[in-house]
């Protein structure tokens, strides 16, 4: 069995689909079919079921994948010790976040960072609160971002800005924003995020303190992210609890309008394992995120130097909901 083998049984169990596991690792399809073959055959176990042109996985399978991603982790943690003893100047970090922290509160921190480390990989995955503490719990990922609250024991879990929030509708919708009894807002029309979303999370917070319990309120519409979310209610489908940052370019251009009411502000999260390795590249994010201002930063130093590389991609988190 080899870490190759993995990374495309892996590949192949989200993906559910040997070709495009293949596109993935940029290998040839028959290559990855040959590698999945080869460790259903040296173990005389089954990992997939072929159903048409997808793959399922067996109960086998489901079974190995846990073990498998873990195997992986670890190489992965492996790799990052050593390039540490390069200091900065090679090396690459892989964070997670929910939905609002990683498209709106991250980006010019990543941006920040890579000018500072030039040479250290930079991997993002966007999913929800719930992903992003799993991932950080199983090793997948360096660093956690998330808006959502998490109460995993094993994790470290710190508190790294705040968040307004706003209740938002198209303009001709505002009669409603002026209105804060709870029975009238019990029955506004509403557009939320899903079950299980950091988003939905402050959604239900929010309107509990107005008095608007759930079983009360008039929900039109359930949608799996931010930016469907307020298209929706540009298009005048109802209202929504939404972070500032998500509405303020349409509150700008006046497609959206709020609510002068203020709401209770919600937290974001930086989550890290509190028993795994924490590599050079991640105490070099934390300290460039924790300092930016919008003004340049001064690297923190190392043996070997900071000259490096850094690029960064952007990838959801396969095999997973996004839903923050």
């Amino acid at each position: 069995m080899t870490l190759e083998q993995l990374r495309v049984f892996v590949a192949a169990a989200e993906a559910e689909h040997v070709t495009r596991a293949a596109q993935k690792l940029n290998l040839t399809q028959s290559a990855a079919s040959a590698a999945i073959a080869a460790l259903e055959e040296r173990h005389g176990v089954r990992l997939f079921d072929r159903i048409g042109r997808r793959i399922a996985l067996t109960a086998a399978g489901r079974a190995f994948l846990v073990e498998a991603r873990a195997v992986l982790a670890r190489a992965g943690a492996a790799e990052r010790a050593l390039a540490d003893l390069a200091g900065l100047k090679t090396g690459e970090l892989l964070l997670a976040a929910s939905q609002t922290v990683g498209s709106y509160w991250l980006p010019q921190r990543l941006v920040a960072f890579r000018a500072l480390y030039p040479g250290v990989s930079l991997k993002l995955r966007i999913g929800n609160t719930h992903d992003v503490a799993t991932m950080t719990s199983a090793g997948e990922i360096d660093l956690g971002f998330v808006e959502g609250e998490v109460a995993d024991p094993a994790l470290a879990v710190e508190a790294v800005a705040d968040d307004e929030l706003v209740i938002v509708a198209a303009p001709q919708l505002r009669d409603w924003l002026s209105i804060a009894e709870p029975h009238a807002l019990s029955q506004a029309p509403w557009v939320a995020r899903e079950l299980g979303s950091g988003t939905r999370e402050a959604f239900e917070a929010t309107l509990n303190t107005f008095g608007v319990a759930a079983a009360e309120r008039k929900n039109i519409l359930e949608l799996p992210s931010n930016e469907a979310v307020r298209a929706a209610v540009e298009a005048g489908a109802g209202l929504a609890v939404l972070s500032r940052l998500v509405a303020e370019a349409a509150l700008k251009a006046g497609a959206l309008v709020a609510s002068p009411l203020v709401l209770p502000r919600r937290r974001f999260f930086r989550l890290r394992h509190k028993q795994r390795y924490e590599s050079l590249a991640a105490r070099a994010f934390i300290a460039a995120a924790d300092n930016f201002r919008g003004e340049s930063i001064q690297p923190i130093p190392s043996s070997g130097g900071s000259s490096a590389r850094l690029a960064i991609s952007n990838s959801g988190a396969p095999g997973r909901r996004s839903r923050r």
